[in-house]
């Protein structure tokens, strides 16, 4: 073989090895990676286009004007300096790292003026909204940095329950204008508000629509306080986002996403106060970051129902690491606005304190959409409100009672809009004080799958409930419970295992096992004898379904 040959033959085989390293699937020991953005040293401080810091001057036009300088001369650092400084809405441009000081406030206004209606995005659906505080979409290289403080002024938007207010609160927002609803219940910031809250599909872009003819609403359009549409290398470091109108941090199709020590605050009664959504979105690194929020804490979105399915965008390669969320809907939250699916997701070494649920992962009826390769290992929780651990595809939906649970009723067909969970394997988590342990509730049609959960130690008012889940795994679980009739309900499950289950001592029944469709359960390594009774069947289910074996 000549040199030429050689050479040839080299690089072949170099390009074969990249090939499968590229190939190569995602596991703990090779997670997926973001792209952090670079930009050069120039430095564009806001005051040399004449913003002040006096907290009342509007310092919009000098904001936006340093960054559209900053973008044209090759990027660079646009500098907010100390100071409270008022502004209205911002437009990030490629190639500009807006850098927020420590001791500065960039605190947006609430003249809703300044905010023009857009076409947008909301909660999965096309519609208009209100420009957000700060935006940008098709950018590549942008950065937030800074400890500095961004402010969205929320509640000049949002609509509150009384009942989530003191009295003295409900009172001052009564007073500080906009109306209350018929029964009482609820304070709105207009009239316009209030009537749009009761139309169907309000902002909606269909066909035949403008944002002219939605103006009538425009009070209605909270928008998100940081949306950033289709943008690749974007980071977000060490800043504070607090008090958005409603979604906090909203990415949408954007690639190489990297969050780092950031942190959310919302009210814990902001409506929709969720603090990030990662929507359709492709390698993302979340790491040592803090939420607290009035929604859902970090959540994995891709779009709803047909439209999600539509534009086919799941969000995959995702690392969340070494963060805490404080209260919250959800801890670490899938859906349910997940059309387009979700895959190929690492979670670890997180906290969650205070959250109604921990691992939240919900979807519903007429989404689609598949839910897979989901990793998650080492969390925390604390003071859990409601379930540590949670799969539900009845999410804002009517729950089947327990007739209809067991009946053989004719299922819906299985179509493009059934959405499906499959293959999550979470390991090591601690939960002290929870409602209920965990619960697995998949639909008739379509059972939840291959679910595998190791090493769990949970303290909780109730233990573990399974609805039509199939190939369901638990090793090595300890479930301290208040309520044990029963510590563990299965209801038309199959291919259940538990592998060294271990209970309180003062466990009432172990096993309730109910419903015609529920087949093999294995109990293994573990001691059914310390239950006062070990199991009961009902509706239908097969007393030789379960199998135990010390």
């Amino acid at each position: 073989m000549n040199n030429k040959n050689i050479c040839l033959a080299l690089l072949l085989a170099i390009a074969g090895f990249n090939a499968t390293a590229q190939t190569k699937p995602y596991s703990w020991t090779n997670l997926p990676k973001a792209v952090r953005p670079v930009f050069k040293k120039d430095t564009f401080n806001i005051v040399k286009y004449g913003a002040k810091a006096d907290g009342i001057t509007l310092n919009t036009q000098s904001i936006n004007n340093a960054i559209t300088a900053c973008s044209t001369k090759g990027g660079g650092v646009v500098l907010i300096p100390d100071g409270l400084w008022m502004t209205g809405p911002i437009q990030l441009k490629s190639n500009v790292d807006l850098h927020v000081s420590r001791a500065a406030l960039l605190q947006f206004t609430d003249d809703k003026s300044q905010y023009k209606i857009i076409e947008g995005n909301w909660e999965g659906h096309a519609a208009y909204r209100n420009e957000s505080p700060i935006s940008g979409t098709n950018l590549t290289n942008i950065a937030i940095t800074g400890e500095g403080v961004i402010d969205g002024n929320g509640e000049v938007w949002r609509l509150i329950g009384k009942d989530r207010l003191t009295e003295e609160e409900w009172k001052r927002k009564v007073a500080s204008g906009g109306v209350v609803s018929e029964n009482g219940k609820t304070w709105y910031p207009s009239a316009a508000y209030a009537k749009a809250a009761k139309t169907p599909k309000a902002g909606y872009i269909e066909p035949g629509s403008s944002a002219a003819s939605a103006a009538e609403y425009k009070d209605y359009y909270r928008p998100n306080m940081l949306v950033l549409t289709n943008c690749k290398k974007v980071l977000l470091k060490n800043t504070t986002f607090q008090n958005s109108p409603a979604w906090c941090l909203h990415t949408l199709m954007c690639q190489d996403l990297t969050l780092e020590g950031v942190r959310v605050r919302n009210p814990w009664n902001a409506a929709n106060g969720d603090g990030i959504d990662v929507e359709s979105c492709k390698n993302v690194m979340i790491d040592n970051s803090t939420f607290d929020c009035g929604d859902d804490g970090i959540c994995v979105k891709s779009g709803r129902d047909e439209e999600g399915r539509k534009r086919g965008m799941p969000t995959e390669n995702m690392v969340v690491k070494n963060s805490i969320v404080y209260r919250a809907h959800g801890g670490f939250v899938i859906g349910s606005e997940m059309s387009g699916g979700a895959r190929n997701i690492f979670v670890s070494n997180c906290t969650f304190i205070g959250t109604d649920i921990g691992l939240r992962f919900k979807t519903t009826r007429g989404r689609g959409g598949v839910v897979e390769n989901i990793y998650i290992k080492n969390i925390a929780m604390k003071d859990i409100i409601t379930s540590a651990i949670l799969f539900d595809m009845y999410y804002m939906g009517k729950s089947p009672t327990d007739d209809e649970l067991v009946s053989d009723a004719t299922l819906p067909p299985v179509t493009e809009a059934t959405p499906q969970f499959r293959n999550f394997y979470v390991n090591n988590v601690s939960c002290n004080g929870a409602d209920k342990a965990l619960m697995v509730r998949g639909l008739p049609e379509m059972a939840i799958k291959n679910i595998n959960l190791e090493n769990l130690s949970m303290k909780t008012n109730k233990g573990i409930e399974i609805i039509e889940g199939k190939d369901i795994n638990l090793k090595n679980i300890y479930i301290e419970s208040k309520n044990s009739k029963p510590l563990i309900s299965i209801v038309n499950a199959s291919g259940v295992k538990f592998d060294n289950l271990r209970y309180g001592a003062d466990t009432d029944l172990l096993f309730s096992v109910s419903g015609k469709k529920t087949g093999t359960i294995q109990v293994t390594n573990s001691n059914t004898s310390k239950a006062k009774n070990k199991v009961e069947f009902k509706s239908g289910a097969d007393s030789k379904s379960l199998v135990a074996s010390n």
